[in-house]
Parts: structure tokens; C-alpha cells; sequence
């Protein structure tokens, strides 16, 4: 097409970006650590594998975070990989201004006293790898030191703003 103009398209606003990563399922994790001012944790939906050699995984966290100086205080952290039937818990994970790991939350200390969250389908044990500023987000990436399998039931998903399990029963034991 020589002569012709070429229309550029509009700039995409965080609403209509939100919306549209809105309909991609994603995994839910809730990442703790235990710094010396108290156990802290968030909610993320961020989070995947990053290298099998070394064994690393990332998620992202907003820089307006209020949590993430706690986390970072920690020289480890836990990452909860969350089962179907803990959608109330990454929801109080994800509130602002609650004591997130007081009751009903039920929870044990780490080997270096990470939260470990009941129930969770799988604690990863991380420590700091690399943290880097990307956008208004930190990209936050962890060195798995240990993986403890927990519930085989299926993952709490999140979708269209809401948390969602698979429809396949077999995959609950």
C-alpha cells in the first residue's frame, strides 16, 4: 500500500488491559515470609516457573505494595500454591489492613520460619534470586530450596475476577 495512510491504533488504557488479561485463567499463589516485625503475605496471580537448572519461579508484585517491604525483609520466602477450596484464603491474602495470618487462617513455620499455609497443593521454599523494577510492578524471582507436595486436589484458579476449580472431579482425590 504506497500513498496510503496507515491508521495507528489507539493506545490501550489500563481498564481495557486489565480487562483483557481478565479472561486468562492463572494459577493462585499466596507468597509469605517471616521477617522480624512479623509474618507477612499477598496474594499473587503472577506466578510461574522460570528455569528447571537452576530451579527458579517469578510472580510480580505492584510497587504500591504495603506487603512487599515485609516480604523483602526475609532472607527467604514460601511460595503457597493454593487448592481449589481456598479461594476465602487468597481472598484474605489479597485484603488490605486485616491480620491475614490470624484465625481462621491456619498455618506452620518453614524451616526458616516461612509461613507454610494448610492445605496448600504445594509449598515452595525460595530464597531472593533477582528482584527488577518492570513497569509499576517488581518482577520478583526465587531459587526453590525445597518442595514439600501437599493436597493432589485440584488448583484454585482466577478468572474473569473471580476464583474459579477445574470441572474435572477425577483430578480430586
Amino acid at each position: 500500500m504506497t500513498g496510503a495512510a496507515v491508521a495507528r491504533p489507539a493506545p490501550v488504557t489500563g481498564e481495557t488491559f486489565r480487562s483483557a488479561l481478565a479472561r486468562h485463567a492463572a494459577g493462585v499463589v499466596v507468597v509469605t515470609a517471616a521477617p522480624d516485625r512479623g509474618p507477612a503475605g499477598l496474594t499473587a496471580t503472577s506466578f510461574t516457573s522460570v528455569s528447571l537448572d537452576p530451579p527458579l519461579v517469578s510472580f510480580y508484585v505492584a510497587q504500591s505494595s504495603t506487603t512487599l517491604p515485609g516480604l523483602r525483609a526475609a532472607p527467604t520466602f514460601a511460595v503457597n500454591v493454593l487448592g481449589h477450596d481456598q479461594a476465602e484464603l487468597a481472598t484474605r491474602f489479597a485484603t488490605k489492613d486485616v491480620d491475614r495470618f490470624a484465625a481462621p487462617t491456619s498455618w506452620r513455620e518453614g524451616p526458616a520460619g516461612e509461613p507454610l499455609l494448610d492445605g496448600a497443593a504445594v509449598h515452595l521454599l525460595c530464597t531472593w534470586h533477582a528482584t527488577h523494577a518492570v513497569g509499576d510492578h517488581w518482577l520478583i524471582v526465587g531459587l526453590v530450596t525445597a518442595a514439600h507436595l501437599g493436597s493432589p486436589n485440584s488448583p484454585l484458579l482466577y478468572h474473569q475476577g473471580t476464583f474459579h476449580r477445574l470441572a474435572d472431579r477425577n483430578t480430586d482425590r
